[in-house]
């Protein structure tokens, strides 16, 4: 394999130290002992006690997972159906389907967001916790539909014709075939509409009501008297969760190519 251009590899780490250095600096200004923010006075970790300490904080967190989990849920429930459909008939009205399936990852997200709250006023859905999982799977079913159809493109559909072959039902090729082939895309999809979901800070503004603060909410909240140590806290361990659940989406994402390659190459 030939050695990429210096000046390539140069821009990559320059590049890579635009994205990552603020991140990196928010981390460890999160342990710094000083209640300034930004003038180190040495290692402490009581900013993370005083999060852990804080009921606001717990609520807020408590919340955020809850929304997180039933949006990604809802969101491979209905985008696995999807999914498995545009990809059999794909011939038909795929096209006009594929815009209307993507077009809200396309749409700015204060757009979304006036969108959906005026909906729920004319239709008069009250505001809470409904809401921000309904605005969450807006934008996490465009995700889990264009993974999935990734793998799905992937797919060798002689195992489905062998299966119904012998005399499986629809049901059987499903539950014993179709999903387990797709469960590594499954679980990276879940991983990344819940990061998603996690992080989201527009949609829920508009479509939050009384009661139903979130993490991002919460860090808004906070940062309106000032940055202090505590807000670096909070968004160091938000960045590291996000990080870790995008990590992981990429390696079972990873997974579910390599083991499509392999099936190629013995078949």
């Amino acid at each position: 394999m030939r050695a990429l251009p210096k000046p390539l590899v140069l821009a990559g780490f320059m590049t890579m130290l635009f994205l990552y250095v603020p991140v990196i600096i928010l981390i460890g200004l999160s342990f710094n002992a000083s209640a300034m923010g930004v003038t180190w006075k040495g290692f402490s970790i009581q900013w993370y006690e005083k999060l852990l300490a804080d009921p606001s904080i717990m609520d807020a967190t408590i919340n955020s997972l809850i929304i997180a989990v039933l949006s990604t849920f809802f969101s491979l429930l209905l985008g696995l159906g999807l999914a498995i459909g545009m990809e059999k008939w794909r011939k038909g009205h795929a096209s006009w389907m594929n815009i209307l399936i993507l077009l809200p990852l396309v749409i700015p997200e204060i757009l979304m967001g006036v969108a959906l709250l005026m909906v729920f006023v004319f239709l008069q859905v009250p505001l809470g916790f409904g809401s921000i999982v309904i605005g969450h799977m807006v934008f996490n079913l465009p995700l889990t539909v264009v993974i999935l159809r990734a793998r799905l493109r992937k797919f060798d559909p002689i195992w489905e014709d062998a299966a119904r072959d012998l005399g499986a039902s629809s049901w059987n090729v499903l539950t014993h075939i179709t999903v387990p082939m797709l469960r590594p895309a499954i679980v990276g999809a879940a991983l990344l509409s819940f990061t998603v979901s996690l992080d989201d800070f527009v949609v829920t503004f508009f479509v939050a009501g009384p009661g139903s603060t979130t993490l991002p909410l919460k860090v808004f909240s906070m940062i309106k008297t000032g940055l202090t140590p505590e807000v670096n806290a909070l968004s160091a361990i938000m960045v590291v969760v996000s990080m870790a659940c995008v990590g992981l989406s990429w390696l079972f994402q990873s997974q579910a190519y390599s083991f499509s390659i392999k099936h190629d190459s013995s078949s």
